[in-house]
């Protein structure tokens, strides 16, 4: 049911002409209420799309209504005549929903510096509204997507409450507070300011790590929409808990459908001196094209694990670090361990194990091995 598995929301996903395929490109989520309590953590990048400009403004006072994201372009780098554009698409909804467009998040995804079809947009807008249904979440999930091969989903039970969410991302997957375009809700009774510090404790170690290819998009955001219809108050701790559970979910369908990968690599880097340490390790390998060309290649080259993290300023000795690759020692001080032809690379997971001899730390990492499919799809698709 994704955005409309928990209690008071609808959703629509139609298609308005903005793709030149003909599939559903503009998705609307609604906050029936009671409560319309919201936060959102946003792109880092300092190139942002005018919605990310104007939704930053929007959930300042930390409430929202509704939502409304289209594919088909990213109304980026579009000047005063795009940032307009956002503005007309909250007003556009407010006008249908009866609300203040000061409460509509607008997120927007695809080619960067192009005008958006207002003749199109606009009145899709409306034609959304009328299709909003408490069954909609599903076709909401298939209208944001771009590359994808398929929508994302999940849910997650409380005791007596319910989240629910969507996302999309199949390229430029990397950290900044927020990673790719998704929507969570729930029926939770929580204020804007608990719902930001779930939501801040859940990217961090969920979309914070996903790191698929090194490149920040400019419209990344995730927000999280509460309705209170539940009438439950949850502890904030078993709520963040199953947040974090969720934005995980979502995190691993993410990466299993990156672009053009035929590898899905889990980097845990175990005993590092602190958690920024572990991260730092474990991004230097995700982003190390070497290491994930030779994943490709089913060639299980441990050395450029090493000479990756060496290049970090994370407080370890690379003459003391055990790599192990799904489960077989390659590597240990430093040196040779067990012959890498042991270790089987067909299967899509691999699970990549560094034990740094450094502290009590850890974090893991999330990425995909570099293909010719990689280069093939983002040399052919203008991004």
């Amino acid at each position: 049911m994704s955005t409309t598995y928990a209690k008071g929301f609808t959703a629509a996903g139609i298609p308005i002409g903005l793709k030149s395929s003909g599939n559903a490109d503009l998705a609307l989520v609604v906050n029936t209420g009671p409560l319309q309590n919201a936060a959102a953590v946003f792109t880092s990048n300092r190139a942002k799309a005018n919605p990310i400009i104007w939704s930053q403004q929007v959930i300042a006072d930390g409430t929202v209504s509704a939502i409304v994201l289209n594919s088909g372009g990213a109304n980026c780098f579009t000047g005063s005549e795009g940032f307009q554009t956002t503005h007309l698409m909250a007003e556009a909804v407010g006008e249908a929903l009866g609300i203040s467009a000061g409460d509509v998040l607008v997120c927007s995804t695809g080619l960067i510096g192009m005008q958006l079809d207002r003749e199109k947009l606009l009145p899709g807008i409306a034609a959304a509204a009328a299709a909003l249904s408490a069954d909609g979440g599903p076709d909401a999930a298939a209208a944001i997507i771009t590359t994808d091969t398929h929508p994302k989903t999940a849910t997650r039970d409380g005791d007596g409450w319910k989240i629910g969410g969507m996302a999309k991302g199949a390229g430029m997957l990397a950290p900044g507070l927020a990673t790719m375009l998704v929507v969570i809700t729930t029926d939770a009774d929580l204020t804007s300011e608990q719902l930001d510090e779930a939501l801040r404790a859940a990217t961090r170690i969920s979309f914070d790590r996903l790191d698929s290819d090194g490149c920040m998009s400019t419209n990344d955001q995730v927000t999280l929409l509460a309705s209170g219809a539940s009438g439950v108050s949850p502890d904030i701790h078993a709520f963040t808990a199953e947040l974090q559970a969720l934005c995980m979910d979502l995190a691993f369908q993410l990466q299993q459908d990156a672009e053009g990968a035929s590898h899905d690599i889990v980097i845990e880097v175990m005993s590092a001196a602190t958690e920024e340490d572990a991260v730092e390790v474990g991004r230097a390998i995700a982003r190390n094209n070497l290491f994930k060309a030779a994943v490709f290649g089913n060639d299980a080259n441990w050395g450029r694990v090493l000479a990756a993290i060496g290049t970090t300023q994370a407080a370890f000795d690379p003459y003391d670090v055990d790599v192990l690759m799904n489960g077989v020692r390659v590597c240990t001080k430093g040196g040779p361990d067990r012959p890498r032809e042991e270790v089987d690379l067909t299967p899509r997971q691999l699970l990549l194990q560094l034990e740094l001899h450094a502290g009590n730390a850890g974090a893991t990492i999330l990425t995909n091995d570099l293909t010719h499919d990689y280069v093939h799809e983002n040399s052919a698709y203008s991004s």
